[in-house]
């Protein structure tokens, strides 16, 4: 689809194409960033630029390890955060670092398509538990799906695709399932939470980690998306104090940081992450975008959940072939991605980190394709 745009872009014009399928952030970053990038540049320290821990800088992992320890309660320290070549890095490190061939690592659908891959980069095995109508995860469903070989289940809130924040309640029912799965199987399950969208919340809530629930948890994040910095590839791993073999889990998951060819994340973004005021992501911005958005669709009557949370939205597709109404789509020069691709068909994925011409612009070509359904 986004060789599909630039065929259609080079052909109609770029604001005459309404490309919604990357997830590539549609702000600058903040003032912030750039005066702590130049504040690190002009300190021309000795071997600054040079190879370091493959763990990351100390000044930069406490500076993390702190942050975490105020927003948990629980101990992180340096030896808990591995700093890694954004949240992509953080997931097959810590997944090489869990699995053993034939390990078994649940996904609740939607979810990021990635994940597949990551999971059997590993010699895991992929096992799909679905999430019910409201985009939550269905606690029986994970039930029926953890077995004895199961190792690792990943949570993503805010969630890509459905922009779904999962609550309280639902997060402290998936820590007491797997503690009782622990027990009944003799082995620990651990929890991966990718959280790259945990700034980008709406309508003033907050996202809650996993890791304030459940102590067996890893967190993979980035600044792609608070900070806009999706090309830097700067993020973390962060293993839970209390989780078993902590310890173990920091010398494993440092070692995978190189083996796997990432070495270290980049010392320069690494140093500007020591000094950067702040990580508050533009929030307003995109809220205003998915308000005009949901509402334009929701008008025209699609059926939407309206997202809490990501720049995703994942409206109910009108025909039960989610991949034949995306090509409907595409012919009115809409772009969008099935939700097939995400394990939950009938849906389709919106981007709105898009130009607000483009949202304007295109309300029309998808009222004429619904029209076509009918």
């Amino acid at each position: 689809m986004f060789e599909e745009g630039l065929r259609l872009k080079a052909i109609h014009g770029e604001y005459n194409v309404y490309d919604y399928t990357l997830g590539n952030p549609y702000v600058d970053p903040p003032e912030a960033f750039f005066q702590a990038l130049e504040q690190v540049v002009g300190d021309r320290k000795r071997l600054a630029h040079a190879y370091m821990q493959n763990s990351g800088l100390p000044a930069t992992r406490e500076r993390i390890a702190a942050e975490l320890a105020r927003e948990t309660g629980r101990p992180y320290t340096v030896n808990h955060v591995v700093m890694t070549v954004g949240a992509a890095g953080a997931m097959n490190v810590a997944l090489k670092s869990l699995l053993e061939p034939g390990d078994e690592v649940l996904v609740i659908a939607p979810y990021f398509p990635e994940y597949a891959f990551y999971i059997q980069n590993h010699g895991g095995v992929k096992v799909t538990t679905q999430a019910g109508d409201d985009f939550l995860p269905r606690l029986d469903d994970l039930d029926r799906c953890i077995g004895p070989r199961t190792r690792a289940l990943i949570v993503n809130s805010p969630c890509n695709p459905s922009g779904r924040v999962f609550p309280a309640e639902v997060l402290a029912g998936i820590a007491e399932l797997l503690r009782r799965k622990n027990v009944e199987f003799g082995r620990t399950i651990y929890l991966l939470s990718d959280e790259p969208y945990r700034r980008l919340v709406f309508d003033g809530m907050r996202s809650t980690s996993p890791s304030l629930y459940y102590e067996h948890t890893l967190i993979g994040t980035s600044h792609s998306k608070d900070l806009s910095l999706a090309g830097e590839r700067i993020g973390f791993l962060a293993i839970s104090p209390d989780a078993e073999d902590a310890g173990e889990l920091f010398a494993a998951a440092t070692f995978c940081n190189r083996i796997l060819g990432y070495v270290n994340a980049p010392a320069l973004m690494q140093r500007v992450l020591q000094v950067v005021s702040s990580f508050d992501p533009p929030v307003a911005v995109y809220q205003a975008k998915r308000d005009r958005l949901f509402q334009g669709l929701t008008d025209i009557g699609y059926d939407v959940h309206r997202p809490e949370g990501t720049f995703f939205m994942f409206p109910k597709s009108p025909l039960q072939d989610d991949r034949a109404f995306v090509d409907v789509l595409r012919r009115h020069r809409v772009l969008v991605t099935p939700g097939a691709g995400f394990e939950f068909p009938g849906y389709f994925r919106l981007s709105f980190a898009v130009d607000d011409v483009i949202i304007e612009n295109s309300l029309p070509a998808f009222a004429e394709a619904l029209r076509e359904t009918k």
